[in-house]
């Protein structure tokens, strides 16, 4: 958040310095209309800003990925905000005064951010952790924040040393509080798992006075949910009424109406989209699929409910003739044009169908076909629980993970799906909204 406020301020800034020294009118402040201006520069800023990774912290300590996402919002903030209908300035006289902006935008906030990463992106301002528990879980979640820029471990207390891992200390005979006076840890994630009752009533006793201390003391289970955004797999236990439940939004009727409308206005556009394309990728289909255009396949839908899902075909015909295969990646049935249908996901375009309808929602778990379903949720437990809501076309667990083609695949996007269910808002919709956006413009997952 405060990323977002400082490079605004700053683009306000320069906006303000550009028209007083450079004569940059375009933009002058003495308008009655700078508020209504502002904004729309600013909610489109902000916007592509999501779309193109600016806030994203993995690209925000490197200089060339800076660079490249802060021209991509300058440039596309730029175009959009000028040919934007009535609420902008009109178009300048000078054409140049549309250079200017574009480079009000860049360049001042380039120079921020390259000052951001070198003086405060150091590790004296991360976040400093100490783990406590069994080394196998210690291990699993340091693989999680390896080289994150976010966290610095200052120790671990365990039952054995990790190999590669400094600040190991024995879990029976060292005194956390002596240990963490020493050091600058700010948080201490512990898992008591396959400890010795005593062993852990001991830690309790140290552990609460590091909470009078103010040090933040949270589970490895938090933490791991806080660091992958998915749920851990702990949760899929016979007590998981303990961690996960349904989002209260799941009976919001304001919620539940509003996505519907969502899902109908943009169900329309999609069709409309379609519908203006079907001559060119008909021709595509005729040169490099040859055969049906569309494609047609029973999914399961809310609460088991079956249906037919919508696609244009992307693999070869008869690309299953005994039993259902998982698609992958590199799937050899999928053809030339296919492969260009799914990295832009055109193929999906179709599905809008499916969500005018109400099978489907814009957003929410990915349908699965009734075959997997069942295998699934013999393999999985609690694989039926995704089914609770009605199922997206996009969602969280595709825009964080690409295909699943194993039953252990299949079940990390299963605990990114109950994360989604388990804080299903307008917020976390709309990051996904952005994130699918990312992931058609870059080409990432499926």
């Amino acid at each position: 958040m405060l990323l977002r406020v400082i490079d605004i301020s700053i683009i306000i800034l320069s906006l303000y310095f550009s028209s007083i020294y450079l004569n940059f009118r375009y933009f002058y402040f003495s308008s009655e209309y700078i508020l209504r201006w502002l904004l729309l520069l600013v909610f489109y800023y902000l916007v592509f800003g999501e779309i193109f990774l600016l806030y994203n912290l993995k690209v925000s300590n490197n200089r060339y990925t800076v660079v490249r996402s802060i021209t991509l919002v300058a440039l596309f903030t730029t175009v959009f905000y000028i040919f934007t209908p009535f609420l902008p300035p009109v178009l300048p006289h000078n054409r140049l005064q549309i250079i200017y902006l574009f480079i009000v935008l860049s360049l001042p906030v380039v120079v921020w951010r390259f000052l951001y990463t070198s003086l405060v992106f150091s590790p004296k301002y991360f976040k400093s952790i100490f783990f406590i528990g069994e080394s196998a879980k210690i291990k699993s979640i340091l693989k999680e924040i390896d080289k994150d820029n976010i966290h610095n471990l200052q120790g671990y207390l365990s039952d054995k040393e990790i190999n590669g891992v400094d600040n190991f200390h024995d879990i029976s005979s060292v005194n956390i509080l002596s240990l963490i006076k020493e050091g600058s840890a700010t948080e201490i994630i512990v898992s008591f798992k396959g400890l010795l009752p005593e062993a852990v009533e001991s830690l309790n006793k140290q552990l609460l006075l590091l909470l009078q201390r103010g040090i933040n003391i949270i589970s490895y289970e938090t933490f791991y949910e806080e660091v992958t955004e998915r749920v851990p797999r702990e949760y899929l236990q016979n007590n998981f009424y303990k961690h996960l439940s349904l989002s209260k939004n799941n009976n919001n009727r304001f919620y539940l109406f509003g996505l519907r409308f969502f899902n109908i206005i943009i169900s329309m556009i999609g069709l409309i989209v379609l519908l203006c394309l079907i001559p060119i990728l008909y021709l595509g289909n005729l040169i490099g699929n040859r055969g049906p255009f569309f494609y047609s396949q029973e999914r399961v839908g809310q609460n088991g409910k079956k249906f037919n899902i919508f696609k244009l075909r992307t693999m070869v015909k008869n690309a299953e003739t005994k039993e259902a295969i998982w698609a992958s990646k590199n799937d050899k049935r999928i053809t030339t044009f296919g492969r260009f249908l799914r990295n832009t996901r055109l193929d999906e375009l179709p599905q809008f169908y499916n969500i005018l309808k109400g099978e489907m929602s814009f957003i929410g778990p990915r349908p699965e076909r009734p075959e997997f379903v069942k295998d699934l949720e013999d393999k999985i437990p609690f694989y039926a629980i995704r089914t609770v809501v009605r199922p997206g076309l996009t969602g969280w667990a595709q825009v964080n993970y690409p295909y699943a083609n194993t039953i252990k695949e299949q079940e990390i996007k299963l605990r990114y799906d109950l994360y989604y269910i388990k804080e299903r808002n307008v917020f976390i919709d709309f990051k996904i909204l952005i994130k699918t956006f990312t992931t058609v413009l870059f080409f990432k997952g499926q």
